[in-house]
């Protein structure tokens, strides 16, 4: 019972795309279905241009490449390592600012802290699925005339205030990565309403190629393949049973683990559009169990919970040798870290996986770390 186990789609339609493919004997450079499955993602967010690429990294990195930005800029340290790697990849420094302790999402207080001449761009980090604080960081990106871009790798399907993610700042990266509970096996893209940002884009993740032998940018590859449409294309259809399955499963273990003293299930705003794609609980202080002993016992019992972006990117290599005393304006970012695990869910998760977990749960409120429960060797993997 994996927290990125992978949902998939109609196995016989994507079989019928796969022989198309072979018919075809397009494989890769811009095929049919990549072509399809850029118009139906741009649709379905409802932006005019989708650039799709191999992966959520390269795209990150190339929306970062085609918006100019060097120097420093501001990113969240509570969030996955490639977000600054990103940047580090190019020689821009990120500038780790502090995040809200009850959103997760980056503190505007904390980013306006954190510019100086040197910074050209904000990334804001749409955690969870749940919107970063959009107004208030593009307020202060318009104030000091810097980029704004989002990472959306967690919030495909999402919406700030009524509109799709997808709409906000110069761009906003997507991540179709297998653990995704949208996912083309591996892929990412970049969604923007910029004519000339999406131009530019297309030239950087083909070598800079403007026909076949006219090179006019400098460019990478970062196409993504005609298999990964075709995954992409078959996952559409299911798009709204993964949510329901989600939402259902978020929904009982809020139902049963908020019941408990100490813990907290990290609510959606149920006026926006979720995917409901990561169940968050925040283990406080005072539960009797502590945070990392309690995933010990989950995993010993074949529940692959897990800490997530632990301890925070300014702790990992090499930004702890750049930076090491960042966490003295981390403390938020420190808490948060060491009071989340993120439980298992997807169309693979039923009810009775759940309260078994929350089981497990009962059982460790009652019991100190020194005396851990006997549980039995319950096989919900």
């Amino acid at each position: 019972m994996h927290v990125g186990r992978p949902n998939i789609g109609d196995r016989e339609a994507f079989i019928g795309y796969v022989n198309d493919i072979f018919n075809r004997r397009w494989l890769s450079n811009n095929g049919p279905l990549v072509q399809e499955f850029e118009k139906r993602i741009a649709g379905y967010l409802g932006v005019k241009h989708c650039v799709a690429m191999c992966n959520g990294t390269l795209a990150l990195e190339i929306a970062i490449r085609a918006l100019d930005l060097k120097g420093e800029v501001i990113v969240p340290s509570y969030t996955f390592i490639a977000t600054a790697h990103a940047l580090q990849w190019q020689e821009i420094t990120p500038v780790f600012a502090d995040i809200d302790p009850v959103t997760h999402h980056l503190d505007p207080d904390a980013v306006r802290r954190m510019v100086t001449p040197h910074t050209t761009g904000i990334i804001g980090v749409h955690l969870w699925g749940r919107a970063a604080p959009v107004k208030a960081l593009q307020a202060l990106a318009d104030e000091h005339g810097l980029q704004l871009l989002f990472d959306a790798a967690h919030a495909f399907g999402c919406s700030y205030q009524g509109k799709k993610i997808g709409h906000f700042g110069r761009c906003e990266v997507l991540s179709f990565h297998a653990t995704k509970f949208f996912n083309t096996f591996e892929g990412g893209a970049v969604v923007t309403n910029d004519d000339e940002l999406a131009k530019k884009m297309r030239l950087m993740q083909n070598f800079g190629f403007a026909g076949n032998d006219n090179v006019i940018y400098p460019g990478t590859n970062g196409k993504m393949t005609e298999i990964s449409a075709a995954m992409g294309l078959v996952n559409l259809e299911s798009l709204d049973a993964f949510m329901e399955a989600n939402r259902r499963n978020h929904a009982l273990y809020s139902e049963l683990l908020n019941a408990i003293d100490g813990l907290a299930v990290l609510p959606y705003n149920e006026r926006e559009e979720n995917n409901y794609q990561y169940v968050v609980l925040e283990v406080s202080d005072w539960f009797p169990t502590p945070r990392d002993e309690i995933i010990r016992i989950l995993q010993a019992e074949n529940v692959l919970a897990r800490k997530y972006f632990w301890p925070g990117c300014h702790k990992m290599y090499p930004y702890r040798a750049y930076y090491p005393h960042a966490g003295m304006l981390l403390s938020n970012t420190t808490m948060v870290a060491d009071r989340v695990i993120v439980l298992p869910t997807g169309m693979t998760i039923e009810e009775g996986h759940i309260r078994t977990i929350a089981g497990i749960f009962e059982l460790l409120a009652h019991c100190s770390a020194s005396k851990q429960p006997r549980l039995s060797r319950t096989a919900v993997a």
